[in-house]
């Protein structure tokens, strides 16, 4: 499990050190550096899936696009160069980037693991030294190095596929993780269909295999769901319908949240323990109650051992988390909450809140979860803003 992520000159950060828990929440202002903490991590999986002996880190590939060096260096204190450093149980490991203006891709200036430094390393693997890779390989008996962990995450970005009228079967030798924009999704269903889920979140009252449960975990979000996955030729058609009474829809002709939240289901019910999925925006096009229960979804998903980091700005999303915190669902010291705010002087960039293990948070900073209060003081009378 990640413990630690630390940005130095990343995009919007001098320095940022942020604790991690088994679950993540990244809440606050709109720009003030969520997605950065996520997308720091997607370049790393991104260079090391499509190009696994790499000594450059690729800017722009299938996961995400972040323009040129100028666009992912804080130009306020540097201008060509950031680092990631990043904590295990075990080991931490650090990489210095360097690129010049231009660039679309960033050289590996050097590699740090526990303290030991790799400077101007000519041959990496997944961005590693081939020693360091070598050690990690003869321990993976007793855990996956951190190496593999980040080359297999999954990223669902905020920008979701809409519904498709088929949608295209992939080779599941290429295809393991639904995507950054759930695009994989019904390929990864569709194949592992009658995979077991981790034991911790089969839902009772289904068949244990991974279509059945991505099945009745949509039932606590959209009641009466139902699905079909059928393979004609190299297409799969999906099927929907929420009521018991109708038959099976095409998604274009069904509610856009069917669509939206069901790559999120399916990628952490295919998820294995120790797995990290990182998430933006999970309550989109969701109602109040059914982001709630995303809440309360991810909180089982920690439980069960998959390491979550969730970018949200839903009250309703946080509750979900206290909820099952309340409910001894979920440890409170296994939740990490930090709330951002823009850069300004005088001003700390991330506050991070703590949690009891009644789902109490210790303090409420000013624009964190705090605008239904703001609203309500208004209509009362007792402010202006």
């Amino acid at each position: 499990m990640l413990t630690q992520v630390d940005l130095r000159l990343f995009k919007c950060f001098e320095l940022l050190r942020l604790p991690l828990a088994p679950l993540t929440l990244l809440t606050g202002l709109n720009a003030s550096g969520k997605s950065s903490v996520l997308q720091a991590l997607a370049l790393l999986n991104q260079t090391m899936r499509e190009h696994q002996w790499s000594t450059r880190l690729i800017l722009n590939g299938g996961t995400v696009q972040l323009g040129a060096t100028p666009d992912v260096v804080d130009e306020e204190n540097s201008k060509n160069q950031f680092t990631i450093t990043l904590e295990g149980k075990a080991k931490v490991y650090e990489w210095t980037f360097y690129g010049d203006r231009h660039d679309r891709s960033m050289k590996v200036q050097g590699v740090s693991i526990n303290g030991k430094k790799f400077d101007r390393p000519r041959t990496l693997n997944y961005l590693l030294p081939i020693e360091e890779m070598l050690t990690d390989i003869s321990l993976a008996h007793r855990d996956i190095p951190l190496a593999h962990r980040l080359r297999d995450l999954t990223y669902i970005t905020a920008e979701r596929v809409p519904p498709q009228e088929t949608y295209l079967l992939e080779d599941p030798h290429f295809i393991s993780v639904v995507g950054p924009r759930g695009e994989h999704a019904m390929s990864v269903l569709h194949w592992g269909r009658d995979e077991p889920v981790l034991d911790e979140l089969v839902l009772p009252d289904a068949l244990t295999g991974r279509m059945r449960q991505v099945e009745e975990r949509m039932r606590t979000l959209f009641p009466g769901f139902r699905i079909s996955l059928q393979q004609t030729g190299n297409s799969l058609i999906l099927g929907l319908r929420t009521s018991d009474a109708t038959g099976f829809h095409n998604p274009i002709h069904t509610g856009y949240g069917l669509t939206q939240v069901l790559p999120i289901v399916v990628a952490v019910l295919s998820a294995k323990q120790g797995d990290i999925i990182l998430i933006e925006n999970p309550e989109i096009h969701l109602h109040p109650a059914g982001q709630a229960q995303i809440g309360q979804f991810m909180a089982d998903a920690a439980r069960a051992g998959i390491q979550i980091l969730v970018e949200t700005h839903s009250d309703h999303v946080l509750n979900g988390v206290r909820r099952a915190v309340k409910d001894d669902k979920l440890p409170a010291d296994k939740v990490a909450i930090h709330f951002f705010r823009p850069r300004s002087e005088g001003l700390t960039q991330v506050l991070s809140p703590t949690m009891d293990s009644y789902g109490n948070i210790d303090y409420w900073p000013e624009g964190f979860f705090d605008q239904f209060d703001r609203d309500a003081n208004y209509f009362a009378g007792w402010g202006q803003s």
